[in-house]
């Protein structure tokens, strides 16, 4: 990775929606030079698609949470079985899974309280392999949507 790729991933991150020719004339570069680096960035697994920022308010999703699992027996089947089957439930928005005291940690989008409430008891609290789980509630999240390339190591 060069200057010019880092700075056509900064350019993609902050609008996914830029055309080819907008994006090679911020760039100062040929429409064709920017469409095969971003080819090659894709081919290279570097720009893994493109997506839009929806506002969970706006979809009635506005309580957030954070919940932290613990599930038993720690094994790869369990562990396997329980990511695939939670990040398949409409409140889980991501699964994270975790080295240290928690296993996972699940970030979910519901309605109200209630309905986190009862996302807990009746989704999670059933579960047979979860040995504990704590909630946190978001109550404002802030998060960096344009990340800068760091410097090569070896450089």
């Amino acid at each position: 990775m060069d200057e010019l790729d880092s700075e056509i991933i900064r350019l993609l991150q902050s609008d996914a929606r830029l055309s080819n020719r907008e994006l090679a004339r911020r760039l100062g570069v040929a429409p064709s030079t920017c469409l095969e680096r971003v080819r090659t960035l894709t081919r290279r697994g570097v720009i893994r698609g493109y997506h839009a920022e929806v506002d969970m308010n706006a979809l009635n999703r506005g309580v957030q949470a954070l919940v932290s699992v613990q599930v038993r027996p720690l094994n790869r089947s369990v562990i396997v079985e329980f990511k695939n089957s939670v990040a398949r439930l409409p409140e889980v928005l991501s699964v994270f899974v975790l080295a240290g005291g928690d296993d996972f940690v699940l970030h979910v989008a519901v309605q109200n309280l209630d309905l986190l409430h009862s996302f807990l008891l009746d989704r999670l609290s059933k579960r047979k392999e979860i040995a504990g789980f704590r909630t946190s509630v978001i109550f404002e999240s802030t998060h960096n949507n344009v990340l800068g390339c760091l410097p090569d190591p070896e450089k």
